[in-house]
């Protein structure tokens, strides 16, 4: 994580059944800009940046920082898992916690890729930060990320309002 000089990264990849998670790479900037140009993939997210814009700004190699994980699928980039520490969050609850985020392409939702791959990323945290939580904000309306927040083991700590949106702030108590 960003913040952290206890993690060791990059850590080494991290292989699921069906994904490899990795260190972006400059071959994952056209997917990186499309992830952040989709108005799918933002629907829930204050909406999409413009194209032109992503493609000046964006460096060759994209989001080359602690915590920022590529998911790869059968050699290509489908997503982006990061693990973040939540230093300037709006609720006191997660203040100073690690945030998960996470971003897919459409067209591989609904398959539990997401699933897989945040799974990977909170295994490999629970093993170098032993006994810390993790929080995730999602719009409350985002039926598929509240799911996935179920099934990785958050619970909901409050609801509030931001962004124009109800917003959902879960813990996932550490591993023990």
């Amino acid at each position: 994580m960003s913040d952290s000089g206890q993690v060791p990264w990059p850590p080494g990849l991290i292989r699921t059944e069906r994904l490899l998670l990795r260190e972006p790479e400059t071959r994952d900037r056209t997917t990186f800009i499309e992830l952040l140009a989709s108005p799918e993939v933002h629907a829930y997210l204050g909406g999409p940046r413009p194209r032109d814009e992503l493609e000046r700004e964006m460096p060759e190699v994209p989001e080359r920082r602690p915590g920022s994980f590529v998911v790869e699928l059968d050699g290509a980039m489908i997503g982006q898992v990061l693990l973040r520490r939540a230093t300037g969050h709006r609720r006191p609850a997660a203040v100073g916690k690690a945030d998960l985020g996470y971003l897919f392409l459409p067209e591989v939702w609904g398959r539990g890729y997401a699933t897989e791959a945040c799974a990977a990323v909170l295994g490999w945290f629970d093993g170098v930060l032993p006994g810390e939580p993790v929080v995730l904000t999602t719009q409350s309306a985002n039926v598929g990320s509240m799911r996935l927040a179920a099934k990785l083991g958050f619970t909901k700590v409050e609801r509030f309002h931001a962004w124009g949106a109800e917003q959902w702030l879960g813990l996932r108590p550490p591993a023990t």
